[in-house]
């Protein structure tokens, strides 16, 4: 949760900085172009610093009470927080992104996966207080 803590923070900061160019220091191709909706970037670039902070706080409450978190409980954060960012980056590449099946259900099963893992170390930790 740690390591993704911080790859996550890098996604962030890449978001802005693609951000940033694609709106102050134009790049041809970049707005309009590789970046369809500067909207979900946006939203991308936050839901990463979002998962960021969760990642990194749930290591560090847990690790500071000294509570051992389930591995599978970790592995289900790490995974659905950064595969649930992703859902606007994807989406922001490709506008029509929300019409395929295989998006609804990457989607929803990012919320899945997310909501468990952090559910299960939720609960783990109220148990343990």
């Amino acid at each position: 949760m740690l390591k993704m803590g911080v790859i996550l923070i890098f996604c962030s900061l890449a978001c802005a900085w693609l951000g940033t160019f694609s709106r102050w220091f134009p790049i041809k191709g970049l707005d309009g172009g590789l970046i369809k909706d500067y909207g979900l970037l946006i939203k991308a670039h936050i839901d990463y610093i979002l998962m960021a902070g969760l990642n990194l706080v749930i290591y560090a409450v847990a690790k500071a009470a000294g509570i051992a978190l389930p591995v599978e409980a970790c592995w289900l954060i790490a995974i659905g927080g950064f595969t649930n960012p992703t859902v606007f980056t994807i989406a922001m590449l490709k506008p029509d992104f929300w019409q395929y099946t295989w998006a609804k259900v990457y989607t929803a099963a990012t919320f899945v996966v997310s909501t468990v893992g952090f559910g299960w170390a939720g609960m783990v930790m109220f148990n343990a207080v």
